[in-house]
């Protein structure tokens, strides 16, 4: 049976099970993810849909926050606002994006968020960390420098594909995308080459060889439309 909820001072309705993020999508109210896609689970690691709920002074993530009666939250706030554009300057930092010279330039999400947020610089000090690039894959290219570890490629080629190639190895600044326990992409026994993670990867960490930089466009809604059709056929 459906509930009530408060969002930013207004009523809506929530359904058992449903997140507070599956509310506000629903609800046609905008909030930034990177790591969240319909279709699969979610795992709260890019940290951008964070709420402020009432009865906590912790903001929570709305994607892996349950909505519940009488609930109250807000979207946003100047603190929120805050956090969030913290949160986009600590991945630009974290690894090596060069938006000018990526395969994914004007239709990469991260890059978007920034724009949406006013980003224009970086109060951070660039790690620049070695990493480097796997292209030993026949059709397709994963390179470290635009990671940002939100794990769409991981749960799509677990949950949609069945394939678990990838994974994440590593702590911290050192945690990095690996592939059939950290073998080359191409010496993996498990990738069907069906390029679900390609069509997942927000950014340029993944791409089809060929491309050119501002060529790369992907499509990741196709993680719902496959869960939905496997629902049908189940």
């Amino acid at each position: 049976m459906s509930f009530t909820i408060m969002i930013d001072g207004h009523e809506v309705s929530a359904e058992p099970k449903e997140t507070l993020l599956d509310v506000c999508r629903r609800e046609n109210i905008w909030l930034p993810t990177l790591c969240a896609v319909d279709g699969l689970t979610e795992v709260g690691a890019c940290r951008l849909c964070l709420m402020e709920v009432e009865g906590t002074t912790k903001l929570l993530p709305a994607c892996t926050t349950p909505a519940v009666p009488y609930q109250k939250v807000r979207t946003d706030s100047e603190t929120l606002r805050n956090y969030r554009r913290m949160i986009l300057e600590l991945f630009f930092s974290e690894r090596n994006h060069m938006c000018g010279v990526c395969v994914a330039n004007n239709h990469c999400e991260l890059q978007s968020l920034a724009v949406k947020t006013g980003i224009d610089h970086f109060r951070y000090p660039f790690l620049q960390p070695p990493v480097g690039m796997d292209a030993s894959h026949k059709d397709f290219i994963l390179d470290q420098n635009r990671c940002i570890l939100c794990t769409r490629c991981v749960r799509v080629c677990d949950e949609i594909e069945t394939a678990h190639v990838w994974d994440i190895m590593g702590r911290g600044v050192e945690s990095r995308l690996i592939s059939d326990f950290n073998r080359p992409w191409g010496e993996s026994t498990d990738c069907t080459s069906c390029g679900k993670c390609v069509q997942l990867c927000p950014t340029g960490a993944l791409w089809k060889k060929g491309a050119v930089p501002g060529d790369l466009k992907k499509d990741p809604s196709m993680a719902g439309t496959l869960a939905v059709r496997r629902k049908m056929l189940s």
